[in-house]
Order: structure tokens, then sequence, then C-alpha cells
């Protein structure tokens, strides 16, 4: 019984990284104005700009593109703070993740956006909703986010969800048939989080149940969810 629990948890504890490089990012009418400004670096229409989009729409995956592209620094934005801002911009491009409205430094961000554009850098900032819509203080930086050009990422279509659910089961090493992406994908919110999270599920139960992943398991699993 013993030696059976063992490699059980060694299995999930394993982490599973997901290849964030050019090739590896799922293209589709959802992320293709993101991916066209990523790719037109550095003929940018401003330096400074938002990509707005939800959990899991490849906001990190297109921040990493364009960081290998640029040679940009990144940071969380939460973690930003004034003094760090001219190291963060030494390399002249930067990456700013996860710009939300209660987890960043006003005066921070204010420093950056000046500073960025005296030194002429390049700044990518990602965030889930449009920051012209936080509760800025600073009536100076609240002007300057509502001028920043946004780029919005949208739900995915059929064809990228399908290969979203392909994608992160690839990632974990499952192998599945068409019949449970297929189960998937008419079942579960139409959504990036939604499509990792049953993935992750279905993944953690057939390792702790000693099952292949298969469309009767994802449908006992959905039942319970």
């Amino acid at each position: 019984m013993s030696g059976r629990v063992e490699p059980r948890q060694l299995a999930l504890a394993l982490s599973h990284s997901e290849s964030l490089t050019r090739d590896n990012f799922l293209e589709g009418p959802a992320n293709a104005a993101a991916l066209a400004l990523i790719d037109s670096w550095p003929e940018w229409p401003n330096r400074i700009m938002l990509v707005v989009g939800p959990e899991g729409s490849g906001k990190s995956h297109l921040a990493a593109i364009w960081a290998e592209q640029a040679g940009a620094r990144s940071t969380s934005a939460h973690l930003l703070s004034a003094s760090f801002v001219p190291d963060a911009l030494a390399t002249g491009a930067l990456v700013v993740e996860d710009l939300n409205s209660s987890e960043f430094d006003e005066r921070a961000l204010f420093h950056l956006i000046n500073l960025a554009r005296e030194e002429e850098a390049f700044v990518l900032i990602t965030a889930r909703e449009p920051p012209s819509a936080f509760p800025v203080e600073l009536r100076d930086l609240r002007s300057r986010l509502r001028a920043l050009p946004t780029i919005s990422l949208l739900p995915p279509d059929d064809q990228l969800f399908r290969s979203l659910i392909v994608k992160f089961c690839a990632d974990r090493q499952m192998a599945v048939d068409e019949s449970v992406v297929g189960y998937l994908a008419t079942r579960i919110e139409r959504s990036y989080a939604a499509a990792r999270r049953a993935v992750a599920i279905l993944d953690t139960e057939a390792l702790r149940l000693g099952r292949p992943v298969t469309r009767a398991l994802a449908a006992e699993l959905l039942r319970k969810m």
C-alpha cells in the first residue's frame, strides 16, 4: 500500500512548466491584435503599451516573447518601487506584469511612466482590467493611465479553446484523445482559466486514482465540480 502512495505523491508534487516561446503561442482572433503588437516592436504607436485580458489569456506568454525580443527586464507591478525604477529601465525595455487596482505604488508607477518617456524606453504593462477604471488617487497618474494605448485579449473562439485544452494537457504530459478534448470543450465555461483548471483537476485525479485520462473520467469529475 505504502509503495503505491509514495510515487503518486511524488508525481503530484512535480511542477508543470509551460513553454513561453513564440513558436508555442496559440494564435487566434482573440489574441491577434496583441500578438501583432508584440511582433511589430519597435514600431509601436506608443513606447508604453498596455495589454489587458482575463486570467490565463496569454498575457505573461506575450510578455515573455517581447522580453526576449527587446532584452527587457521584468517585474510584478506590486513589487515596483520608486527607488527601483531607474535600474528597472536600465536596458531600455521593461515588462510590468499584473497591474491591479489595489496592489501597486502609485508614485512608483507615475515615476516609471515619466522616466520611461524621458529616456525613450519601452514599457509593456499587463493587467486583467483597464487601469483607466482603477480608483487612482494621483490625478496626474490617472490621466496618464487613461491615455495609454490598450490592446485587449478577447474570450477564445471554439478552435482556440480546443487548442488551449490540448496545450494544457501537453504541458502536463497528459495523453488525451479527441473525445476528451471535445467533451471538455462543450461542457466547461469557455474561458482560459476554466480550461486550465479543468485540465489540472483531471490530471490530479487521474494520478490519484491511477486511471488513464478518458472521457468517462472527465464526465465523473465534471459532475462533481
